[in-house]
C-alpha cells in the first residue's frame, strides 16, 4: 500500500488531556498524525483530522520532526508554573508504527524525556517495535513512572485479520510485552476494543502484564458507539457471525471473566477509572 509521508512542523506537542483521558493524565502526546496500521474500528477515522482529508486513513502519515524540541520548550514552561505532567502517548496515532523504524521521532522524544522527565508516561501501542527502546525506558523509569500498554484486542489471529489486517501479529505483541515486563517496566494489556477471544486469553497474559484495561466499541469511541456504527462495525460483526460479541454490556462480561484470573485491583474498564499515575 502506497503511503503519503510528509514532514511537518508541529505548533505544539503536548495537548491538554480531556474526555476519556481526563482520568489522571494532564496531556496527550502524538508524535505523528495518521497511522499506517489502519485498524477498521479506529475511531480517529470519524474525527475531523481524517473526515476532511482526501487521502484514506491508513495511507498517510505526517512526521512531527520538531517533536523533541517542542516537548522541551513546553515542558520547561509547564515546570516554571509548577504544573504536573502526566503524559498519554498516543491518543490518535501509534507512536511505534512502521515509519518509526527510520524516522525515530518517538525515540527522540524518549531521549529528550531523559533530560526533562515528566511525572508519568504511559505509552500506548500495538507494535513490537517498542522493544527497540527498552534501553531508554529502563533509564527513564529511574526518573519518572513509566507504564507500557500494549493493545491486544483478541488472542485469535483470524479475528485480528478481520478487524486490523495491517496490525502486528498477536503472538509478536505478547512476546514484546513479555520483554518489556521482564525488563522491570510496568505493563498493561489493553483489550481495546473487545473482540472475540478464546477462553485461554487471560491465561496467556498471566506473568507478562501487571494490569488489564477493558474497552469496547460502545464506550471507547468517544461518542458512545456512534462513531463505531458509522464505521460499519455492527455489519462487520454480523457478516462474520460474531454479533453476539457486539453488545453494549460486553465489558461487564469480559471483566467478570478476567476476574477469575486477575485481582480486581489489576483490572480497569474504560470510562471508569485509570490506574493511579
Amino acid at each position: 500500500m502506497k503511503m503519503d509521508v510528509k514532514e511537518v512542523i508541529s505548533k505544539n506537542i503536548l495537548t491538554e488531556a480531556t474526555g476519556y483521558l481526563d482520568v489522571g493524565f494532564t496531556h496527550s502526546l502524538n508524535p505523528y498524525s495518521g497511522c499506517a496500521f489502519a485498524c477498521k474500528y479506529c475511531y480517529v477515522r470519524e474525527m475531523p483530522i481524517q473526515k476532511f482529508k482526501e487521502i484514506p486513513w491508513g495511507q498517510w502519515v505526517n512526521l512531527k520532526i520538531n517533536a523533541a524540541e517542542k516537548y522541551q520548550k513546553e515542558f520547561t514552561k509547564l515546570r516554571k508554573n509548577n504544573k504536573t505532567i502526566n503524559i498519554f502517548m498516543s491518543s490518535a496515532t501509534d507512536p511505534y508504527q512502521p515509519i518509526e523504524r527510520t524516522s525515530n521521532i518517538t525515540r527522540g522524544l524518549l531521549e529528550k524525556m531523559l533530560e526533562f522527565p515528566p511525572d508519568f508516561l504511559q505509552i500506548q501501542t500495538r507494535s513490537p517495535l517498542i522493544t527497540r527502546d527498552i534501553d531508554l525506558l529502563v533509564k527513564l523509569k529511574e526518573k519518572c513512572k513509566v507504564f507500557v500498554s500494549m493493545t491486544i484486542e483478541t488472542d485469535k489471529e483470524d479475528i485480528k485479520r478481520i478487524f486490523a489486517p495491517h496490525g502486528p501479529g498477536i503472538k509478536l505483541r505478547m512476546k514484546a510485552l513479555k520483554e518489556v515486563h521482564d525488563a522491570g517496566i510496568t505493563t498493561q494489556a489493553s483489550i481495546s476494543p473487545v473482540l472475540p477471544f478464546t477462553p485461554d486469553f487471560p491465561k496467556a497474559l498471566i506473568g507478562i502484564v501487571d494490569h488489564i484495561w477493558i474497552d469496547t466499541l460502545s464506550i471507547g469511541d468517544g461518542l458512545m458507539g456512534k462513531r463505531s456504527e458509522k464505521l460499519g462495525m455492527p455489519n462487520l460483526f454480523e457478516e462474520h457471525e460474531l454479533s453476539k460479541w457486539y453488545r453494549k454490556d460486553i465489558h461487564v462480561m469480559v471483566e467478570k471473566y478476567f476476574n477469575k484470573f486477575f485481582d480486581d485491583d489489576n483490572i480497569r474498564v474504560s470510562k471508569n477509572e485509570a490506574f493511579p499515575t
